[in-house]
């Protein structure tokens, strides 16, 4: 029973990263409410490498579309340090383009905003339960 306790991942520290301020309090006392320790937050897609090289979190909820550096650069940069890491993109973005650039920097699953954090939290518990992390999840 232990060993399949072990095998079962348990993703508890997090980064969030958007460039709206209200959406990023709301994630952060959201995923908070749900037991998860957020770590650190970021407004653009620089932010979220410093943040994911400093603190290294079990999971990173990443936006897409931020000004400057998007979310699509940070997960290109993080992969790059973890090829790994536990990157969930959070997305309005619907385009096939986005899509396949996200499939090619392998991204762990991808959310579509708006979404309802009990959702978010069965996608987490989804990817804690799959070891097979290669294969990107799409969620709406």
């Amino acid at each position: 029973m232990l060993h399949e306790l072990e095998k079962n991942r348990q993703l508890k520290t997090a980064i969030v990263v958007d460039d709206n301020p209200d959406v990023l309090s709301l994630f952060v006392e959201l995923l908070e409410l749900k037991h998860f320790q957020v770590l650190g937050t970021g407004r653009n897609g620089k932010d979220a490498v410093a943040q994911y090289e400093k603190l290294r979190p079990d999971i990173t909820f990443l936006d897409v579309v931020m000004p400057n550096t998007d979310g699509l650069y940070a997960l290109e940069l993080i992969r790059e340090m973890d090829p790994n890491a536990i990157v969930i993109m959070i997305t309005t973005d619907l385009s096939q383009d986005t899509a396949k650039r996200l499939e090619d920097l392998k991204a762990t699953a991808v959310v579509y905003k708006p979404f309802d954090i009990n959702d978010l939290v069965k996608v987490v518990r989804e990817i804690e339960a799959d070891a097979r992390t290669d294969k990107i999840k799409f969620f709406n």
